[in-house]
């Protein structure tokens, strides 16, 4: 928005000893796109210019003089029809300017719409003593009229309506934070309110219980390691979230992890409460990223889940080389005499590999046992095939 002393400083020295150049009036109007508007410039008396003289701008492009009316010997107006919504946040620069070009008065056109009703009205909890909400402009979004949003709640059958006071604005995102004075046990009804010089609107009512949006931050310090020399496991480990030793709520955790190659991830559901995890039929000689996150349960009793937290930071490793990789040595052709129980043992191999994926402990005692016998056979193997050629 210009500034009168902005204004001065532009105008030939000669105009300095009036107190006023030129007035333009409405003066920072708001205006609904499609709009019309006519404003005029009033020259101050005394300073020897002609109405006729003078011309308009808007955002530093000529406006067409068959807009332009002079109305006095010493006021120009100009229309302007069917307006399009602001291109910049400060407005649209109308200016008017003297026969040289210096300028005399200017006015910043906020041309947008009323606001339509806030949507995706989301709230949730970290240590169920306060509540954060978040919500998006609805419709198409904001213009450059500014909308004010006020985040309201009260008890559902009962007390007084309040206000969110500390609030926060990102990419076509709000939010607001209230951290503490919260009842337990009692469902809240919550709603956002937008208003701005065009109009106002309300968004729907959001009805939650405190207990219902508990969440937490992702897992801490995940780590990922080989289990010895077993070519197809890696072992997952993480911290628990701190807000699970502030209140009396367990979590339940979820992993998922992929090839470094890849973008598609494949996720473990039966982790539980634990806080790690062995992850199963992976491939020899790979890198794995893996990630965690958690969702508080049985919180003061409750069977309702929380919500789930974001996933954390992914920590990566790789499988160790399969030593059938390294001698490039191959299973055995059709025919030799332990073709039957190899491929039998194939067999179980890939039927471990399908149910010892997840985290539930179930045969993986077995598995382990039976994965390094394996190994174990194929290095005494190969020994025998070397000492044979030498």
């Amino acid at each position: 928005m210009f500034s009168f002393m902005f204004l001065l400083l532009l105008v030939p020295h000669e105009l300095l000893s009036s107190t006023h150049v030129a007035v333009i009036s409405p003066q920072d109007p708001v205006l609904p796109i499609g709009s019309s508007l006519t404003a005029t410039c009033t020259l101050a008396p005394g300073l020897g210019l002609q109405a006729g003289s003078l011309f308009w701008t808007l955002n530093g492009l000529s406006v067409c003089s068959s807009s332009y009316s002079v109305l006095s010997p010493d006021t120009l107006s100009v229309t302007l029809h069917n307006l399009n919504g602001s291109q910049q946040q400060s407005g649209d620069n109308l200016v008017c300017h003297g026969a040289d070009g210096h300028v005399l008065a200017g006015s910043c056109l906020y041309v947008g719409r009323p606001p339509e009703k806030p949507v995706n009205l989301t709230c949730w909890s970290r240590n169920t003593k306060d509540l954060s909400c978040g919500w998006s402009p609805g419709g198409r979004g904001e213009t450059h009229v500014r909308t004010k949003y006020t985040l309201k709640y009260k008890l559902r059958w009962y007390g007084r309506e309040k206000e969110c006071e500390i609030y926060s604005t990102g990419k076509q995102r709000y939010s607001c934070y209230i951290p503490r004075n919260l009842a337990l046990f009692t469902p809240y009804e919550i709603w956002v309110e937008a208003a701005n010089q065009l109009g106002s609107a309300t968004s729907d009512i959001t009805t939650l219980d405190i207990l219902d949006v508990v969440t937490t931050d992702p897992p801490a310090n995940v780590q990922v390691s080989r289990v010895g020399v077993l070519e197809d496991q890696l072992t997952v480990r993480w911290a628990s979230p701190p807000e699970l030793k502030d209140v009396l709520f367990q979590a339940k955790y979820q992993i998922r992890y992929r090839l470094e190659d890849s973008s598609e991830w494949k996720v473990v559901d039966d982790v539980g409460n634990q806080t790690s995890c062995r992850l199963a039929g992976l491939r020899p000689g790979t890198v794995y990223f893996v990630q965690v996150r958690c969702n508080p349960v049985g919180i003061y009793g409750s069977r309702k889940p929380g919500i789930w937290s974001d996933w954390s930071h992914p920590a990566a490793a790789s499988t160790p080389i399969s030593e059938r990789l390294q001698s490039g040595s191959c299973d055995p052709k059709p025919g030799e005499q332990n073709s039957t129980l190899r491929r039998e043992l194939k067999q179980f191999f890939g039927w471990v590999r399908k149910h010892a994926s997840g985290c539930s402990g179930m045969s993986i005692k077995l598995y382990d046992q039976w994965r390094v016998w394996l190994q174990k056979t194929h290095k005494t193997r190969n020994k025998i095939l070397q000492d044979d050629n030498s």
